[in-house]
């Protein structure tokens, strides 16, 4: 090794839900660890949103980004094709762009980082001599699930969904079979299948990189190490760097929104919001409404058009734009609760919001990007999983953590009635469950915290990353020389 910064790459594949965690690794690397940081964003033609996160406070300044033009996969797909599926294909038809812009680069990155669906670019890893890393934001109960997912494939005969008894993860909590990934719930589907080559390709890293610390998944963790079945599959270190998430940097000038939180007491609204790709029914936007009035309290809504086609049919787009005011919302409502809640379109500015003393609660889609802002804001949550590992997320939340509560029956499965959602606010924002939930959400910030700060556990992990990835770059280098 030369006295030069370590220079690592970070691929990521296309959707905002893994852009920001991407991001938020690479300025985690580049502000405390002192290293040299390139992204390699592959983008797509569709997402207005894209361009606006790369131009935000946490991306260009930090790190060196460089865009992977758009790939054209419209002649492979169809109407039918699932959203990994889609994916997949998108990554594998960057490859040649991916390659081409590494070998271009005046200095070359030492080691690659893939997030979690760019593990087929290891094979460039390779040819130019880096040390290669899998990055899931998501949680250890995921990768475990995802990496002993082709032996669940010969194991379980059948539909998984249709299993009678939880899916066995050796080492980990068991998964009831309506909690699987959408991955798993058509084996006949190519979404399965590239799941299914996915989880193997997990395995053929150098290390996995998780979103998770060692507090909050202890089991999980524990198995991928050391449980004699799950560790002859994951047989790499697995390095627990969590939780990474965006910092909070409002606007010099502040927004009406966040004028209008200034004028509400304490811990009183709650804020709603499926992410940047989740969507309702028609009929569930107007029980929510129903139940948001219901309740009696103080809110903020992130809205979007109805979904005809899947919880996630906004994934590539991050929805279109609206002129004045949706009219899918019950009639009158907006008048109805014009003193008490705010209604946005389409985006809001989540982390400035989650942070704010006014909010009380949480309704969230439970994607992992916003569990984590959710948590380090002390926020405790609603959980409305829609699609991808939502409900495993979910789950952990309501069952193990205790942080959350949730509907009887999955939001996807059946649509939630007024009453229940009403009941549902009332009690993370005025009952006694909510209040406990208050209590352990505040102890998981403060565990949160401790595991970034110097001496903390996901510190001293992400220390062991650089040493094993340096170790590595100087064997490789060795090898290459002899």
């Amino acid at each position: 090794m030369d006295s030069r910064k370590l220079h690592i790459a970070i691929l990521s594949s296309p959707g905002l839900g893994h852009l920001i965690p991407d991001l938020v690794l690479g300025n985690r690397l580049a502000t405390h660890r002192d290293v040299k940081v390139t992204i390699l964003v592959i983008t797509t033609s569709s997402s207005p949103a894209e361009s606006q996160i790369l131009k935000a406070p946490f991306g260009p300044k930090l790190v060196d980004i460089l865009e992977i033009p758009p790939v054209d996969i419209s002649h492979l797909i169809d109407a039918n094709t699932k959203v990994v599926t889609q994916l997949r294909i998108m990554v594998r038809e960057a490859l040649p762009g991916v390659r081409s812009t590494i070998a271009g680069m005046e200095h070359r990155p030492d080691v690659f980082i893939g997030d979690l669906f760019c593990t087929e670019a290891f094979p460039i890893a390779i040819e130019f001599g880096m040390p290669k890393y899998v990055y899931v934001p998501s949680t250890a109960w995921f990768t475990a699930l995802i990496t002993y997912s082709p032996l669940l494939h010969e194991e379980v005969v059948g539909e998984y969904v249709d299993q009678t008894e939880p899916l066995k993860i050796p080492g980990c909590k068991p998964i009831r079979p309506e909690d699987v990934v959408d991955s798993m719930l058509d084996r006949n589907d190519q979404q399965y299948r590239e799941y299914i080559r996915q989880g193997t390709e997990f395995t053929l890293g150098d290390g996995i990189l998780i979103n998770t610390w060692e507090d909050l998944e202890p089991i999980s963790l524990e198995g991928l190490r050391k449980n004699k079945y799950l560790h002859a599959v994951v047989k790499s270190p697995v390095y627990p760097i969590g939780p990474l998430r965006r910092v909070n940097e409002p606007a010099g000038q502040k927004s009406d929104l966040i004028k209008w939180l200034d004028m509400q007491p304490s811990k009183s609204v709650i804020f709603v919001s499926f992410g940047s790709a989740g969507t309702l029914s028609a009929q569930q936007i107007t029980e929510l409404a129903w139940g948001l009035e219901l309740s009696k309290q103080r809110f903020i809504w992130v809205v979007r058009s109805p979904s005809k086609n899947g919880a996630d049919e906004s994934f590539f787009t991050s929805g279109s734009s609206l002129d004045g005011e949706p009219d899918y919302l019950p009639e009158g409502f907006l008048t109805r609760t014009e003193k008490t809640g705010l209604v946005i379109q389409l985006w809001a500015q989540q982390m400035e919001i989650l942070s704010h003393p006014a909010i009380g609660g949480f309704l969230s889609h439970c994607g992992w990007n916003s569990i984590l802002e959710s948590i380090t804001s002390s926020v405790p949550m609603i959980a409305w999983p829609l699609y991808s590992e939502q409900r495993l997320n979910a789950t952990m939340l309501a069952e193990e953590i205790g942080v959350a509560v949730r509907p009887k029956v999955l939001p996807t499965k059946k649509v939630v009635d007024r009453e229940e959602i009403g009941k549902m606010v009332r009690t993370v924002m005025e009952y006694k469950e909510g209040k406990v939930m208050r209590d352990k959400v505040k102890q998981l910030k403060i565990s949160a915290e401790n595991a970034l700060n110097m001496g903390g556990s996901s510190y001293n992990t992400m220390c062991n990353f650089l040493k094993d990835a340096e170790m590595r770059l100087r064997s490789l280098k060795s090898a290459s020389q002899k």
